[in-house]
């Protein structure tokens, strides 16, 4: 795979289970090494993991013990950054995604799609270049979904931040993406590359444009002969 993922960008990766989208999000982020070739951020080739990503997991990983403004501050206090000065940015956060008031409650007080705004806001605290992440949303259900999406895309808009997101979902990738970038199954490779001609900001109200659903069903035809993406 040979690709390159523009400063500020909302690149999203689509393709089948098993073809390789999370190992390439781990090497993106240092977590893992690529047996050939090199991942380069910001000029920098990545071999260990590093400051400039913060990540969101399928699941929001919330520690249980821990309030909300605890959680959010974890990756501060891993870091044994300083705390009174990362807190005002935590504060800031939760008010961006809708959570003040938040602060004080368990993971468990709060809802699915709540706890995953949570850690979005941890993956921002330490106020990363680049926020990966690998199916956010997968274990939500349809309408909390898409309120999500759109959430994501205000997000992504006001802090400016490059995100790579990887999903199995098309509709999903089109609607949010500036790019796609569709992979093969394994061994994976890059089956194509799509501009997305919607403009921005978007509402749901996109996923009736022609654009949308011209662009959906091209993605979908390299799936064709598989019985299901997932």
């Amino acid at each position: 795979m040979d690709f390159h993922i523009k400063a500020g960008e909302f690149f999203v990766v689509v393709g089948p289970s098993g073809c390789g989208k999370s190992t390439l999000l781990k090497m993106i982020s240092g977590l893992l090494a690529p047996s050939t070739g090199e991942i380069v951020v910001e000029g920098e080739q990545v071999t260990k993991p590093h400051g400039n990503v913060g990540i969101v997991f399928q699941n929001s990983l919330l520690l249980p013990w821990r309030n909300i403004l605890n959680n959010v501050m974890l990756p501060i206090d891993m870091k044994r950054l300083p705390r009174d000065q990362y807190l005002p940015r935590a504060m800031e956060l939760l008010k961006l995604v809708g959570l003040e008031g938040f602060e004080r409650k368990l993971p468990w007080q709060l809802s699915g799609g709540m706890q995953q705004r949570a850690s979005i806001c941890r993956a921002l605290v330490h106020d990363p270049k680049i926020m990966l992440m690998d199916e956010p949303f997968g274990a939500l259900d349809a309408m909390t979904r898409e309120r999500m999406n759109v959430e994501l895309m205000r997000i992504q808009r006001e802090t400016g931040k490059t995100v790579l997101l990887i999903t199995h979902s098309i509709p999903e990738a089109v609607f949010l993406a500036d790019r796609v970038l569709v992979m093969t199954e394994r061994p994976g490779a890059i089956a194509a590359i799509y501009d997305v001609p919607l403009p921005r900001p978007r509402s749901l109200d996109a996923m009736a444009e022609p654009a949308f659903t011209e662009l959906v069903q091209r993605i979908r035809k390299h799936f064709f002969t598989q019985t299901a993406l997932d």
